[in-house]
Parts: structure tokens; sequence; C-alpha cells
């Protein structure tokens, strides 16, 4: 089988990425997680002092200081777009090598991002593209979020419901559930939904411009219900 990307889109509570932990299991793709690269790249910075070369990621002659990038990513608003696509095409040229399939969780973020990175997905896996994009309502992505735990060994959300709302322990790994502190909070979230409406939605426009279809399904629906619908545009 030839290799294959799915993107999925959506504001924050879309459901993104427990479709893709869903995408995972059931099709074997890698699932790709900006915010875990970018996470990573926090953490191998938080003890560098200013005048430490690692603590800074050099793009096109411009330099990006790592733990200001963090900040920014704390406050809900989107890291500078050339540092990011730097650290995107890197690991996605990395797992294509590998033979990689992928699902891309919410990225490219921005304009910049999406003409630096379309192209590029393009050209590594020709046209086995499905782009996803899941519209919810922005009263559901901020009770989604300030309601969403995470598990605290691999990350992953767990939906609220009146089933998981007391759970204490991920039913996976058993590690702690804890909350996003600072990213899911109300006002945060409202900044990142700003953010995706003025800077990211944009990019589904990119899609289209290089010739990439954007299929259109309601967020609002059960887990169940939008699953079904994504394995239908996968399938098509």
């Amino acid at each position: 089988m030839s290799k294959q990307v799915v993107v999925l889109f959506g504001p924050p509570g879309a459901g993104k990425g427990t479709q893709s932990e869903l995408l995972k299991e059931k099709l074997g793709l890698y699932y790709f997680e900006t915010s875990k690269i970018l996470e990573r790249t926090f953490e191998e910075a938080e003890n560098l002092s200013e005048d430490s070369s690692e603590r800074y990621i050099e793009v096109d002659g411009e330099k990006f200081d790592v733990l200001n990038e963090k900040k920014l990513w704390l406050a809900g608003t989107l890291c500078s777009p050339p540092y990011v696509t730097y650290l995107v095409k890197k690991e996605i040229k990395e797992l294509s090598d590998q033979g990689e399939s992928l699902i891309l969780a919410g990225s490219p973020r921005t304009v910049y991002e999406g003409e630096n990175i379309i192209p590029f997905l393009k050209e590594l896996y020709e046209d086995n593209i499905k782009v996803i994009a899941m519209d919810i309502n922005p009263e559901v992505t901020i009770y989604r979020n300030t309601n969403r735990r995470i598990c605290e060994l691999v990350r992953h959300s767990i939906l609220f419901s009146e089933e998981t709302k007391n759970l204490k322990n991920c039913p996976l790994d058993g590690s702690r559930l804890v909350r996003r502190e600072g990213l899911d909070d109300p006002e945060t979230i409202k900044v990142r939904l700003e953010e995706y409406k003025n800077r990211t939605h944009p990019v589904l426009e990119v899609f289209e411009k290089y010739g990439i279809k954007v299929n259109k399904i309601n967020g609002d629906q059960t887990p169940e219900e939008v699953h079904k619908e994504i394995l239908s545009v996968i399938n098509d």
C-alpha cells in the first residue's frame, strides 16, 4: 500500500487527538503531534542559559529562542511559523524516509506553515493526502477543553463524559489523569479560538490552492459518528 497522509483540522476541542488515536490503532498510521515536538524542544531548553547556542534554532538567518516560543505556547498564542515549520519538515522527512504513513492533527497551523509544508507533503506523498475539517461550536470547544484531562504518561486525551468524569487514572496505561495547566484555562482557550479562527482556519484555502480537497464534517456529533465519517472520507 502506498504511503498516505491524513490531516485532521478543527478548533481546540474538536476531537482531533481522540480521532487520531483511533486512526492510529485502526489503520496503523503514525500519529504526528506537532505539540509533542514543540514540548520536547521546550523541555530540552528548560535549563539552558541565554548564552547557550542550544537554546536557539536558526531558520533562514533568524534565531528563535526556544524558551520565548514556550511563553507564546503557554499563553495560547501560536509559536513563530518559521520555527515550527523547520521542526515539522525535519520530522516529516525522517518519517517519510522510514516509509511511515502519517496522521497530522491540527498542522500546519498558519498560512506560512501551509505554504511551506503542503508542497513538501505533496513531494513526499504525492496525491495520497486526505484533509478532514471538523467544525464545532465555540461553546462546545470551551466546555470540552475546560473539562479535558490527559494521561500523565502518554499524554493522550480522555474524553469527558458521565462514564469518565470520576476517573482518576488512565484506563489504558494506569497513569494519573491531569489537566493541562494554563493551556486549558477558559481565558487561554478563548485566545486559542481566536488564533484558530484568524490564523489556522485560512490554511484550508492553501490546501485547496494546491489541489487538495477539504472534506468538512460535523464535529459536534458523538466520537463514534465522527469516526465513521472520517473513515468514509479516507476510504473514498
